[in-house]
């Protein structure tokens, strides 16, 4: 760097300002102007000399644009100064006194004008080049570098034929010298072969090819700039020292070179070995000789890019060489083994190809030779096996999923084909295999089994291709709807398909296929596939809205499809144009599919409200119903069990207090049905004539069940049990207490007088009415509806058959008493007498007690109450009854025991005192 003292003038510290007539009369300023003048030049000339004796420091060729930028500020410095108004005053006084020194200075005033403008001119040109030799130095990479090069090139050779300078041999040599050694430290730097065979061998390699192209093309580059200046007989020519140049990047582009080539030999040699080879142990030990290639190159020790140590590094070279030939005549040894694990031709010509490229030597050649016969064997020996599996399987081949069968048995027989094409199609490359008769006969094969492969995808095309044409237009003619008739009579009985056959379905998926394989298919089977995702909405569309027209249908009961005829019919309309009008190939299917849902949403918010309706209707109805008229008070306990007729009062007591509820919801009913109307038919009259079914329906929803109370699990009302001999009955006698219930039942449906009637036709309560013969008006009622009922006279005749068999019930259980009927059926003196009469011993009067005895214990044990069903059944008289009978009979025979006994006892008494005497 240079010094401020020595680019810096000094000036006299001398008032210039008067004019140059009155500075001339002063001697002795004159004479301190003209010592200023001259140390000017001395230190002019000195820094000037400095300059051009000055060098670049470093060897790049940033270094070279230091040094030009430092010349160029140190002589525009002097420069700018020299121009300054205070020394063109200095001047302008020494010219007018005719200074002898100004000689002097002009001529070095010359020189530094000269080198000022040679530097200027030269640092403009080199900062075109300063991003380029940035590049050099700093590179991230070599991709960047050869980026680089060429553009640099290109600059040099501008900056060659303009530069004033820069066009000469002193100068560029030099230039392009230091741009040579940037480019070869980069290149050590960056491949430095102790390290580099460690890592990664592709990316090494990568590495190595991409630092060789690097110094190849600095080369290359300047040949090809060289070649522009002759072609355009541009002076001076590129006549450099190519020894200063190129003598150390084309030994550095030979060593990568050899690099390059280890690597492609550990490459080779591991692709050789390929995954079925790997697992051998002789295989490991020829991959471990292989890996040991590198260690050499890993312990050098001195530097593989200096020319000096070439001798050393081209030994290395050569005894790497020499180990690869070791290597492979272990793998021309290991080939005869090799192929008899590979069970495909494919596979065994494939490591037959990679083995002969590992050398080329003749001997090799001819062994690998004989290998060739024995791969057209196998091979034919597969063919073999595609024609067995043809022949097997072309009936039914294998399909993948949702594969058409046409398509996919195209696919299937190409797919063969491809097998034994792919297999015999290298072999025919390889001028060897050409000549051998063997190939013959495998090309004979091949050619025979893929005609039958080609005829069998013809014959599947045709047969496809004829049948297709005719019958694509008739099924996409269908209707969009086919209605089909159902067993149901009184609702509508139109059940709505989606007339879409699969079949358009396959003939669609065959198409895309089918030109997927590369075949012509027809125009309409063409235009039909291209319309595949709109039919497949439409279908999917139509069935949504059959489904929901259905849905709604069916949800309809028989008295709402005809109050809703008028609707049904709209909706249905609708639905038929698609049965009658629109095919698969009209264009207006989505309007239709729009406008149908359209109108089903409509008609379900209609049916919606009147579902409703009906819900509400059904709640007040079930209210009615659950207000039972002949509600049975259940007693609390068994003691609060009435009688007959008071369980009958209690009945009458209950039904008034219920009836009130059910006759105000009777008339809501008549409300809602009107709101119905309205909803239909925009009107609330309760008359319209098309409702008229809908009022009947609801007004012969009424109650008609009144037995479930009487077949309950409680006892409601209590029935003594008494002998009457010869029968045991109850009181009150089975057809008292059936005639009594049955007037309950009679009056519980004398109640309906309190629901009117509708008016005919309408939903309207019917005011009270004359009747001939009758007073009064009369209010028409349910009362003659409901005995008219064919429902209610069954229910009524399945309620008196079930009074009828609970009372035959408690008859059959009071018949099980017979078991005692000995007690009374026979006359218990006149039976002790005649047993008496007989003498028995007092053994036979004591079995007769005994059964007597039994058999009130077992009257004792029978219950005094029995529950059946609704009825208490009180057996406590029954019960009492039979123990006096028991006891009776057992008293009488007790007497008649007595007479002989007492006798007998005092004949014993005598007989003891005899015998004492």
């Amino acid at each position: 760097m240079y010094s401020l003292d020595e680019v810096i003038l000094h000036f006299p510290e001398i008032d210039l300002s008067p004019e140059v007539d009155v500075l001339l009369k002063n001697p002795e300023m004159l004479e301190a102007l003209e010592r200023c003048v001259m140390n000017w030049q001395t230190q002019i000339t000195f820094v000037i000399e400095e300059q051009l004796n000055k060098k670049p420091q470093g060897p790049g060729p940033m270094a070279e644009i230091d040094l030009w930028q430092e010349r160029s500020s140190v002589f525009n410095a002097l420069s700018e100064q020299l121009r300054q108004p205070v020394a063109e005053k200095i001047f302008q006084v020494l010219k007018a006194a005719n200074a002898g020194c100004l000689l002097n200075f002009n001529v070095a005033v010359a020189e530094l004008t000269k080198y000022h403008i040679e530097s200027h001119d030269n640092i403009r040109f080199l900062r075109t080049l300063e991003r380029h030799f940035m590049n050099l130095a700093a590179g991230a990479n070599f991709a960047l570098i050869l980026e680089t090069i060429p553009d640099l090139m290109e600059s040099l050779q501008i900056m060659w034929m303009i530069s004033l300078h820069y066009n000469s041999n002193d100068r560029m040599v030099p230039l392009m010298e230091r741009i040579a050694w940037q480019l070869c430290e980069q290149v050590a730097q960056g491949v430095v072969v102790t390290s580099i065979v460690k890592e990664k061998r592709e990316e090494a390699k990568t590495k190595v090819l991409e630092a060789k192209q690097v110094l190849e093309q600095w080369k290359s580059s300047y040949f090809a700039v060289r070649a522009q200046i002759e072609k355009i007989n541009q002076i001076p020519r590129w006549e450099f020292d190519r020894i200063r140049l190129f003598e150390r990047s084309d030994y550095m582009a030979s060593v990568c070179q050899d690099l390059g080539r280890v690597f492609q030999v550990l490459e080779e040699f591991n692709n050789v070995f390929g995954p079925e080879l790997k697992g051998d142990r002789r295989v490991h030990e020829l991959l471990k000789e292989v890996d040991d290639l590198v260690l050499p190159f890993q312990d050098i020790t001195f530097n593989p890019f200096s020319i000096s140590k070439k001798a050393n590094w081209k030994a290395i070279i050569q005894d790497f060489e020499t180990t690869i030939q070791c290597i492979d005549k272990k793998v021309i040894d290991f080939v005869d083994m090799s192929f008899n694990t590979l069970h495909f031709s494919a596979a065994a010509f494939e490591l037959l190809q990679k083995f002969q490229k590992i050398s080329t030597r003749k001997a090799i050649n001819s062994h690998l030779m004989r290998k060739f016969d024995d791969i057209l064997s196998q091979y034919c020996r597969e063919v073999d096996s595609i024609s067995e599996i043809f022949e097997a399987e072309k009936d039914h081949p294998q399909l993948t999923k949702n594969e058409p069968p046409v398509a996919g048995a195209i696919r299937w027989a190409r797919a063969l084909a491809r097998r034994i094409k792919k297999t015999i199609l290298p072999f025919l490359k390889v001028p060897e295999m050409l000549s051998s008769e063997q190939t013959a006969v495998a090309k004979r094969k091949y050619e025979k089994m893929a005609m039958e492969l080609k005829g069998y995808e013809t014959m599947k095309y045709e047969s496809w291709l004829d049948e297709t044409e005719g019958k694509l237009l008739s099924l996409m003619k269908k209707k969009l709807l086919v209605a089909k008739k159902t067993e149901v009579v009184v609702r509508d009985n139109v059940k709505y398909i989606v007339n879409f056959t699969p079949e358009i379905k396959e003939i669609i998926s065959e198409t895309n296929y089918l030109v997927g394989l590369g075949f012509f298919v027809p125009k309409l089977a063409e235009n039909v596939a291209l319309l595949e995702s709109s039919l497949i909405r439409y279908v999917d569309d139509l069935s949504k809205l059959v489904n929901r027209y259905h849905s709604v249908m069916d949800s309809l009961s028989e008295s709402q499809v005809i109050m809703l005829a008028p609707q049904i019919q709209e909706v249905t309309k609708g639905m038929q144009y698609g049965c009658k009008r629109l095919n698969w190939n009209s264009l207006g299917i989505q309007d239709f599919i729009n406008e149908g849902l359209l109108n089903l949403s409509k008609f379900e918010s209609l049916v919606k409200q009147i579902l409703n309706n009906e819900k509400e209707i059904e709640s007040k109805l079930h209210l009615i119903m659950m207000s039972n008229i002949l509600r049975f008070p259940v007693p609390e306990s068994s003691s609060d069990v009435p009688g007959l007729k008071e369980f009958c009062r209690r009945i009458e007591l209950e039904r008034v207090k219920t009836l009130a509820l059910p006759v105000s919801k009777y008339t809501d009913i008549g409300f809602l049905i009107t709101k119905t109307e309205h909803l239909i038919l925009g009107t609330s009259s309760g008359k319209a004539k098309s409702m008229a079914n809908y009022y009947t329906y609801w007004e012969r929803k009424v109650i008609k069940e009144f037995d479930v109370a009487l077949m309950g699990r409680r006892p409601l009302f209590q029935i003594d049990a008494m002998l009457s001999a010869p029968k045991i009955v109850s009181q009150p006698q089975s057809n008292e207490i059936y005639w009594v219930i049955m007037q309950c039942i009679r009056e519980c449906i004398d109640s309906t007088k309190r629901f009117p009637r509708w008016m005919n036709g309408t939903c309207l309560e019917c005011p009270p009415q004359p009747v001939h013969g009758e007073e009064e008006l009369v209010t028409v009622s349910f009362l003659s509806d409901v005995w008219l009922d064919p429902s209610l006279k069954e229910t009524a005749t399945a309620t008196s058959e079930n009074i009828k068999r609970l009372l035959l019930s408690m008859e059959r259980y009071l018949n099980t008493w017979k078991y005692y009927r000995a007690l009374w059926e026979k006359n218990r003196t006149i039976v002790n007498e005649t047993f008496a009469a007989k003498n028995p011993s007092c053994a036979m009067y004591d079995d007769k007690l005994q059964f007597l005895s039994k058999i009130k214990r077992k009257v004792t044990q029978e219950p005094r109450f029995k529950a059946k069903y609704s009825i208490y059944l009180n057996l406590e008289p029954l019960v009492n009854t039979m123990l006096e009978l028991a006891e009776s009979w057992i008293t009488s025979l007790s007497s008649f025991l007595n007479k002989p006994a007492k006798e007998d006892l005092f004949s014993l008494v005598m007989v003891n005192k005899c015998i004492y005497y």
